[in-house]
């Protein structure tokens, strides 16, 4: 049965007393997104590199007054002024940081939307344990707007963050995830969905797969979706991902890549969620009300044949893990290497 969800605090109109009593009470109950680190961080950046640019520019501040003075020019006495207009705007910044008006106000409504609903809300939690695909990549990753449940069955909406590389290198990728725990431990199966790829029809995911692992299934399933599952899983995955399964999965989940892997099931989007946003939460709790209470009912007495004992809630080694691939990404990058190294070699 689908779950009553109220959203009233997600579309009512609010004042700006109600955001400034919740950010008071916050901040005086000690709440963890009361701490906005990362605004800290900013504002702190920011003094620091306007201090810096006050005292290398404060010569040249000088020599440009003095000038003006002699010779009252307007473009000299704009460039004078120059750095501590600089500084000025730094300074605003600084101060709108600091006070983020509006992120107290999507935290409050968010709060508010998980305290409704029997939910819990953090603003970010850092290296969140799942075993989901996206999360054992990079560095500094992050939990952002969590809405997860505190009794009964786990079911989390949150959006990702992760960072890879380092320097001018250096890139955020950000994900939107619903995680929903199961009873039963399943082979590693991923649904990549065909309306997301990128060039070439490549894979959104930042994982790649084993090509000898894909399975077809009847009908235009793999319209939507590429399935993949290990090697001699063929027909677990096929007990899974019965037909009523699959037409649920195209007509809810299409735009989404799926992942199930141990006792989870996850569904991802490459964009993160708009927090707030009452339509991404409407369409995800319907995610979860058909094709995640399907998925349990079809699993509920699943067991590998590989461990020889039905009661014992485990899948096999070989089946724990999908074997990875290579991307058509990076074959063309190596090809292309590859021929422009052999191009210089003859031309020399």
């Amino acid at each position: 049965m689908a779950r009553r969800i109220v959203y009233d605090a997600l579309v009512f109109p609010v004042t700006r007393e109600q955001v400034r009593e919740f950010r008071r009470t916050s901040t005086a109950g000690g709440s963890a997104f009361a701490a906005h680190s990362g605004g800290v961080v900013a504002v702190i950046t920011i003094v620091i590199a306007g201090a810096v640019i006050l005292f290398v520019t404060a010569p040249f501040v000088s020599l440009g007054l003095s000038a003006f003075s002699e010779n009252p020019n307007p473009v000299t006495g704009f460039f004078a002024l120059l750095p501590l207009i600089t500084l000025g705007v730094i300074a605003f910044i600084a101060v709108q940081l600091f006070r983020n008006p509006g992120g107290w106000e999507k935290w409050m409504r968010l709060s508010n939307f998980a305290t409704a609903n029997g939910f819990l809300y953090s603003r970010v939690t850092s290296n969140p344990q799942f075993p989901g695909s996206i999360f054992a990549l990079g560095s500094d990753r992050r939990s952002l707007d969590r809405i997860y449940t505190s009794e009964g069955r786990y079911l989390e909406i949150s959006n990702y963050r992760y960072v890879t590389g380092s320097g001018k290198n250096r890139t955020t990728h950000d994900w939107g995830f619903m995680a929903l725990a199961l009873d039963r431990r399943l082979p590693h199966m991923v649904l990549d969905s065909t309306a997301n790829n990128g060039l070439f029809g490549g894979s959104n995911l930042p994982t790649t797969f084993a090509k000898e692992q894909r399975l077809s299934l009847e009908g235009d399933f793999d319209r939507y979706f590429s399935l993949y599952a290990p090697k001699d899983y063929e027909r677990d995955a096929l007990y899974v991902f019965t037909p009523d399964l699959m037409a649920l999965l195209i007509d809810e989940a299409a735009p989404f890549d799926v992942e199930i892997i141990d006792d989870w099931m996850f569904v991802y989007s490459s964009r993160p969620f708009a927090p707030a946003d009452p339509a991404h939460f409407q369409r995800l709790f319907r995610i979860a009300d058909t094709v995640g209470e399907k998925t349990l009912s079809q699993t509920d007495r699943y067991a590998d044949d590989r461990i020889g004992d039905p009661a014992v809630n485990l899948v096999a080694p070989q089946g724990a893990r999908l074997k990875r691939g290579f991307s058509v990404g990076s074959v063309i990058v190596i090809v292309a290497v590859v021929m422009i190294w052999t191009w210089s070699f003859f031309i020399r």
